[in-house]
């Protein structure tokens, strides 16, 4: 990005204020959110002190709020001890122990609903397991699971007894599997059989042996839940299943009082460059902002059914299926499957059948299930729905009124939430009952969060609509710790670039007349694919280890129904792939990337060249590949171009 800010062209007028009848109820009023912004303007860590005496519950009390003596490695209330499955899971069994704490519908449409008392009798049974497995505190348990409630469970038990656990997306294949455990030194693996997942079995297991083949791994025991009941191979001086690991353990488990900045769990986001980035979260700063931002954003009620669309392999997953709803003593609802399986309103019959009243998920899913038309969703009663949410990536202004008209019927408030798997929870979103929302804005930060768009001096740009980056400006409890292993690294990403003093988001943004900020997209190579961070560097490098690749250059490209669909460059080895040949060869790649790294990863297009553009010096002319995979005429300077003989086959017309 230029000294220059960038010009907005988003033009979007339409305001949708609060109805009266949602504000009169709502958990946040006007006077109430000017009193907390201006608190934590007046007093920082009072405000933030006084958030975490008044929303969790402390083994031992802090006494400091904010240590800052090795910023940029932030800690928050250092000497308070705390247990995020307590605060979850003990507290809310004591008050109502029969509420559901989960509702589960499987892809095959069979249901079961899970107590809070259920729950902790269940997280207590494996965190004695995991103990007798010789499991300690600060031990890494990797999680690949199915989206099952015990996926939940084995969140909460590794936090029960202090274990770090990293949650792997049960998309992922078994070589990215294996950089997570090797990165993590994971001691325990806890997988399935298997996964069902748009009417296929997804051979979880299988890929679980393979990553821990042929090198000197460090897990000791394999942990298997029997989901599927496939055949499948079980060792047996390592693999145990989940049902005889837990079935005599006693239904009480002690829950360790930790250190507030005991690391709650490592989650692996793609980065850059091709090594995948461990984010470490700490646990009594994480959990007070992912509770109370839960609280206020979603405005949630006892009698409330949220659900969060969201698979617990994604921050979102963690902060708003497993930690946040459970923290607030809220009833959340599971679905295993596809969202189109075995039919495009599926979606919207669980809604129905579970009375959901809380709605939160991706616009790449919005796009999706708007393919459809409206007739689908319009089959169904959803009645009882009375906010939806958007999270993953910047939602376009046409599913924001497809999303507000159809699915919410024009009375919901739609609250367009911003954040990031490094900052632990909701960072920009309205408060429903209080901010009118326009379609395409996350509208303001939150209370205490206190961002800003700079330029690349890091001087406030304060000119409506005029992009620059996204910064926070103060640290926040819910902040990254570090990148698990690299400090370095940590420091060099998110605050070098501005001397320490800023966090960098790597998002662009601007904030119109009304101080609403507008994502405009990342600043650096970072794909957005339906949601999914994917860095270009992990699907090139899953190109080029082909044995018939020689080079490969990834960018993005708009996509209908993804938001960012995946763009490749390759060079193979001897001739280009000839006309008749070219699809099996990009069959084959697909396939290959697949195995790689994941379904997700995989191309949308290939474009086969005989050298990729490069300037003499050797640097590939990104911005020149992004404007070909996006159809845009070259306005470019290509005066360094290596060869400018290669933008025909760039642009596939010779």
């Amino acid at each position: 990005m230029s000294e220059k800010t960038i010009e907005s062209i988003l033009n979007e007028k339409r305001q949708f204020p609060p109805s009266e009848t949602f504000s009169q109820q709502a958990n946040i009023t006007p006077t109430e959110l000017e009193a907390l912004k201006k608190h934590a303007e007046e007093d920082y860590q009072g405000y933030w002190a006084k958030l975490a005496q008044e929303n969790l519950y402390w083994f031992k009390d802090f006494s400091t709020v904010l240590d800052d003596t090795n910023a940029p490695n932030y800690q928050w209330f250092t000497d308070g001890e705390i247990n995020v499955s307590y605060n979850c899971l003990d507290l809310n069994a004591q008050k109502f122990p029969n509420k559901k704490a989960i509702i589960f519908e499987a892809e095959n449409g069979e249901t079961k609903t899970i107590t809070y008392q259920e729950l902790l009798d269940e997280v207590s049974k494996l965190s004695n397991g995991l103990l007798d497995l010789g499991v300690q505190a600060l031990d890494r348990v990797v999680i690949y699971m199915p989206m099952v409630p015990e996926a939940v469970i084995a969140m909460q038990a590794c936090a029960r007894i202090g274990a770090v656990h990293s949650v792997v997306f049960g998309g992922f294949s078994s070589n990215a599997l294996k950089d997570r455990i090797e990165d993590a030194a994971a001691k325990v693996v806890i997988t399935a059989d298997g996964a069902f997942r748009g009417g296929k079995i997804i051979p979880l297991k299988d890929s679980t042996d393979k990553a821990l083949e042929g090198w000197e791994t460090p897990v000791k025991n394999v942990v298997v839940f029997q989901r599927t009941g496939e055949p499948i191979n079980m060792s047996n001086q390592r693999d145990i299943w989940w049902h005889d690991l837990t079935k005599d353990q006693d239904r009480e488990s002690k829950a360790l009082a930790l250190n507030s900045e005991h690391p709650l769990f490592i989650l692996y986001t793609s980065g850059s460059t091709g090594k995948p980035k461990g984010i470490q979260h700490s646990s009594g700063g994480y959990l007070l902002h992912a509770k109370t931002t839960f609280q206020w954003i979603f405005d949630i009620k006892d009698s409330d059914v949220f659900w969060c669309t969201a698979d617990v392999g994604w921050i979102t997953g963690h902060s708003y299926v497993a930690y946040g709803p459970l923290a607030a003593g809220a009833t959340i609802l599971i679905y295993e499957g596809a969202p189109t399986y075995p039919h495009p309103g599926r979606f919207w019959e669980i809604c129905e059948r579970h009375k959901v009243t809380l709605f939160y998920t991706a616009p790449t899913a919005i796009r999706a299930l708007m393919k459809f038309g409206d007739n689908i969703p319009n089959q169904y009663d959803l009645s009882t729905l009375r906010l939806l949410g958007t999270v993953g990536e910047p939602i376009n202004p046409e599913a924001w009124m497809w999303y507000h008209s159809v699915i919410g019927k024009e009375k919901c408030p739609i609250v367009d939430t911003w954040w990031q798997t490094e900052t632990g929870a909701a960072m920009i979103s309205p408060l429903p009952g209080v901010i009118s929302t326009k379609p395409g804005s996350c509208t303001q930060s939150l209370p205490g969060i206190m961002m800003d768009i700079v330029d690349d001096r890091g001087n406030t740009v304060d000119q409506p609509n005029k992009g620059g980056y996204l910064v926070v400006t103060k640290p926040w409890p819910s902040m990254l710790r570090t990148i698990w292993g690299d400090n370095d690294r940590y420091i060099e990403t998110y605050w070098a670039k501005f001397n320490n003093r800023l966090y960098v988001a790597g998002d662009s943004a601007n904030q119109d007349e009304d101080e609403f900020f507008w994502i405009m997209g990342r600043i650096d190579d970072v794909l957005n694919v339906s949601g999914h961070r994917l860095g270009t560097m992990e699907v090139e490098s899953a190109l080029v280890s082909h044995p018939n690749v020689v080079e490969a250059a990834v960018v993005g490209k708009p996509h209908d129904i993804k938001g960012e669909g995946i763009f490749a460059f390759v060079v193979t080895k001897g001739e280009r792939p000839t006309e008749d040949k070219e699809p099996k060869a990009t069959k084959e790649l697909r396939n290959w990337v697949a195995e790689q790294v994941g379904p997700i990863a995989k191309p949308d297009d290939i474009r086969y060249l005989e050298n990729l553009p490069k300037t003499r010096s050797g640097k590939i002319m990104r911005r020149l590949l992004r404007a070909i995979a996006r159809g845009e005429e070259i306005t470019q300077d290509i005066s360094t171009l290596e060869d400018e003989g290669i933008i025909k086959q760039l642009q596939g017309t010779d």
